[in-house]
């Protein structure tokens, strides 16, 4: 059975049993989010959450000291190409195709504006964290390192004593990142 109702505030849509579930999802903080914090973190990467860049550009969250700017795209929101929907029914099939059309092309704007500020933009799909959340924290990890220019393969700028750094590169799971 099809239950219907008409938003008021959203022009158009009709609330149906299909897509109740939708209703109260997180636009921040969701679990993929929380495990890539968490991977980066436990790799000594320190982050800020939500930290707009730009109007309209606020990534999921920036490395502020490597200038890397990390958006994890939940599949069905952001179209996946491996798990977004390609198709719709019910009396909302055009409004969804619309939104997430422009959800694309917020995606699009959104990379280049931080590019244009001079940040480094890592897309993470949501998948790609289920299925292999160290494969995304390493990509993460090897944009910090490529900010950091060739001389990446040093612990940080400063000179350090080779005491301090096998210390911290052993604590830091052989990181070579300043923590």
């Amino acid at each position: 059975m099809l239950t219907q109702t008409m938003h008021p505030h959203r022009s158009g849509w009709v609330s149906t049993a299909a897509g109740s579930h939708l209703k109260g999802r997180r636009k921040r903080d969701t679990a993929p989010e929380r495990a890539l914090r968490s991977a980066l973190h436990t790799r000594g990467l320190r982050f800020r959450l939500q930290r707009r860049l730009a109007k309209g550009c606020t990534p999921d969250l920036v490395l502020p000291r490597f200038r890397v700017a990390v958006f994890v795209d939940g599949c069905f929101w952001h179209s996946c190409p491996e798990h977004g929907r390609t198709s719709f029914s019910g009396p909302n099939a055009e409004l969804w195709r619309t939104k997430l059309l422009a959800n694309r092309r917020r995606d699009e704007r959104s990379t280049r504006l931080a590019q244009e500020a001079g940040w480094t933009v890592i897309r993470v799909w949501e998948c790609a964290v289920n299925r292999d959340l160290q494969g995304a924290a390493t990509r993460v990890e090897d944009a910090c390192r490529a900010a950091l220019g060739p001389s990446s393969g040093a612990a940080s700028s400063q000179p350090e004593s080779r005491t301090a750094s096998a210390t911290r590169r052993a604590s830091s799971g052989g990181t070579l990142l300043p923590s």
